[in-house]
């Protein structure tokens, strides 16, 4: 959703060589060492005292695998400033990726004070937001420049995680959503570009309704978290990397496809097989999760989990394109880069 404003002189998204960060948590972190890995620059800033330290730490971590899917050209960990304003980060900067705590009236002033610098930075700087669900209409209801506004959701891990979601709100610029979803895909990045604001985007209200269910599960005794996790990484969850839950059920219907899925196991919608409600979080059912993740944790620390994970999602990625990759070859057709492959890998 977005609006049609006069485009200003545009510069090709490849002119885009510096970044600002504004909010260094685990979601700014992580875009900014994404950022470096693509050989830009980035300019931070963040109001925690510390967050240099915890920027730089993350960058750090996140260096070996982002060096093991390819760095680009130029791609210098240590190509990064902190500012003392939020307004002196953007100052200089071709993009804005705004990684604030998800705080509603917080992104309001936040992101009113960020299209005003970034009217001054330049006219075709955009701001985009990582928030994980408000929809931008609502966080620019304050801003004077809500035409660069526009929502740039990314996974967790950023650095690793290739989607990202763009969309506009009420008052976005046609212009400026357009340059985002470029930007992203210059860098190596699978852009869903959404028709319209939706709150929670669309992977999140999915990811929303399987975490929903699972919390009933062990609030009714039905399953234990860990029982809930190995449903999915030994069982649906290998397929998705290659079809999503869409093609998953059309390869269900045989030869008949999504039409034979649908006329055979259409009536199984009526079953009671899920509960879309969010159970009432008791103390209870939070205490059940808290010490199911533990158990599915297996006292390992925090680091050392990252670090399995980042394992597991470079391995996965390089199996899937492989994969696809093969039947390619096999077929004689192509399907050009891969969702998840990062532009380093397409280098390859």
């Amino acid at each position: 959703m977005s609006v049609t404003e006069p485009e200003p002189d545009l510069r090709p998204v490849s002119a885009i060589r510096t970044v600002a960060c504004i909010g260094a948590g685990v979601i700014g972190a992580g875009w900014a060492a994404y950022f470096l890995a693509r050989g830009l620059r980035v300019r931070a800033w963040d109001p925690a005292p510390d967050a240099e330290e915890t920027l730089r730490r993350v960058v750090d971590a996140a260096w070996p695998a982002l060096t093991e899917l390819g760095l680009a050209e130029g791609a210098d960990r240590d190509a990064l400033t902190m500012f003392p304003t939020a307004a002196e980060a953007v100052a200089g900067a071709d993009f804005v990726q705004e990684s604030a705590p998800e705080d509603l009236t917080l992104k309001r002033s936040l992101l009113a004070e960020l299209a005003d610098a970034a009217v001054a930075a330049g006219p075709d700087v955009v701001v985009a937001s990582s928030t994980s669900g408000f929809p931008m209409t609502d966080m620019a209801t304050t801003a004077a420049h809500p035409d660069r506004l526009v929502v740039g959701h990314p996974f967790n891990p950023p650095y690793l995680i290739p989607l990202v979601e763009v969309v506009g709100g009420e008052r976005t610029a046609a212009w400026a959503a357009s340059r985002a979803a470029d930007f992203y895909r210059h860098i190596g990045k699978s852009v869903i570009e959404m028709e319209r604001e939706l709150p929670g985007f669309i992977a999140n209200r999915l990811q929303e309704a399987i975490w929903r269910e699972a919390l009933h599960m062990v609030a009714a005794g039905e399953a234990t978290p860990e029982e809930i996790d190995r449903s999915i990484t030994d069982g649906p969850g290998l397929r998705w990397p290659v079809h999503g839950p869409c093609l998953t059920f059309h390869l269900a219907g045989g030869r008949g496809g999504m039409a034979h899925m649908l006329d055979h196991f259409g009536p199984s919608l009526k079953a009671p097989w899920t509960r879309l409600e969010a159970p009432e979080l008791t103390r209870e059912l939070r205490d059940d999760m808290v010490a199911g993740a533990e158990v599915s944790a297996g006292g390992r620390p925090m680091a050392e989990l990252v670090a399995e994970r980042d394992r597991a999602v470079i391995a996965v990625r390089r199996a899937v394109a492989a994969a696809r990759q093969t039947t390619v070859q096999t077929t004689g057709q192509t399907t050009g880069q891969t969702a998840g492959q990062t532009a380093g890998e397409t280098a390859r």
